[in-house]
């Protein structure tokens, strides 16, 4: 990781986010100096839930006993199969052996969603996530995930298309939490021209998540790009000035 990149981003990100919280990371693989391990849940537990730590500033290493969740298990890429029922578990259940969540109309459609899923190669790796300004000389993240409200997202979703003609820098492709800020990303990571995830919208993980508060997802090749022409985009401009007004407002609403 270039250190002069990350600091470059802190300032950049306090003077046109200001007051809003930094990004955190991820990288498969990570090293693992200054970094605590994730516990075992004894119960079931969403993995969104705990990056709110990572979020405070925590630096958190999850391996396969780390995620509680079957779902988050397979997006993390631990499991390859879907556990049995699953067409069921996400359409409209099974009377007497899984209550359906309901987010599919028809087992059938959960059975197409899931004939194009790719499998991530992290068995037996560990996963890192790191707040950005907790990232040294030897990390190499693969993605930059945002959680973030509407005024901070507008501006982050127009970086997103800045650079491009196209109208579709940014995805918002259907699944659980944990897809939209590490499955998904890390599949565009892998692609040459990748494109920003817009999620969370995921009912079951909106719990781990403060009202209001969405996810934007950067590959990393795509958001050092977008630290290289922050400082020529409509964010110097008077209308983003407007907006940082709005920005201080949503800040001192939703301050502790």
């Amino acid at each position: 990781m270039d250190t002069a990149l990350r600091d470059a981003y802190i300032r950049l990100h306090e003077r046109y986010f200001p007051g809003t919280e930094l990004p955190i990371t991820f990288e498969v693989g990570g090293p693992a100096e200054g970094v605590t391990r994730a516990s075992t849940p004894k119960n079931w537990k969403c993995f969104v839930c705990d990056l709110s730590k990572v979020r405070r500033g925590a630096s958190l290493a999850f391996d396969e006993d780390s995620i509680g969740c079957r779902g988050g298990k397979f997006y993390l890429g631990y499991e390859g199969e879907r556990f049995p029922d699953f067409r069921y578990f996400l359409s409209y259940g099974k009377p007497g052996v899984v209550e359906g969540e309901r987010y599919k109309q028809t087992p059938e459609i959960v059975d197409e969603l899931d004939r194009g899923a790719v499998r991530i190669p992290t068995k037996g790796k560990r996963i890192v996530f790191k707040r950005w300004d907790n990232l040294a000389a030897a990390d190499n993240p693969d993605a930059v995930v945002f959680f973030a409200r509407p005024e901070v997202l507008s501006g982050l979703f127009t970086l997103a298309n800045f650079d491009r003609a196209d109208p579709n820098g940014v995805v918002s492709p259907f699944g659980a939490g944990c897809s939209s800020i590490f499955y998904y990303p890390w599949l565009e990571q892998q692609k040459e021209d990748p494109r920003a995830v817009f999620g969370m919208f995921d009912p079951s993980a909106r719990p781990c998540v403060p009202a209001d508060v969405l996810t934007m997802a950067f590959p990393m090749k795509k958001f050092e790009r977008v630290i290289g022409f922050m400082e020529e985009s409509f964010l110097t401009t008077d209308t983003w000035e407007k907006v940082m007004k709005k920005i201080a407002r949503s800040n001192a609403l939703h301050s502790p």
